[in-house]
């Protein structure tokens, strides 16, 4: 693949990222965790959505993240409910106790591994 397709490739997962995390209402510690733990300003350069190469680890982030997301709003009727749902503390494993988000932010890989086969476990139950 081009280098130009990669930095597009980074663009439009940064676009998408950024309009899942609009409409879960993250805050800069989620989104930044979400993301493997990046800095303040490394958040901030991927907010004006630029043209980069994106690693391999922050494109499989992004891409369990639009899976999550794709899978909430196949489970439920309106936006409202997909986006409250990520929000919604549950006692089932993985989360005990805490909501899919909160789990999420807790930064590894792994995490949003767990949260996106639970999903897909729900989506297809």
């Amino acid at each position: 693949m081009a280098v130009d397709d990669e930095k597009a490739k980074g663009h439009v997962a940064l676009k998408g990222f950024f309009g899942i995390c609009r409409e879960w209402g993250c805050t800069e510690e989620e989104m930044m965790q979400m993301l493997g733990g990046v800095s303040q300003s490394t958040l901030a350069r991927y907010q004006a959505l630029p043209q980069a190469k994106l690693s391999r680890n922050t494109l499989e982030r992004i891409s369990y993240i639009l899976g999550i997301y794709e899978s909430l709003r196949v489970m439920y009727p309106t936006a409202e409910r997909a986006n409250r749902r990520i929000r919604l503390e549950t006692s089932e494993a993985p989360f005990a106790g805490t909501s899919a988000l909160d789990f999420m932010a807790r930064g590894s890989l792994k995490h949003l591994m767990e949260v996106r086969r639970y999903f897909d476990a729900k989506r297809a139950g």
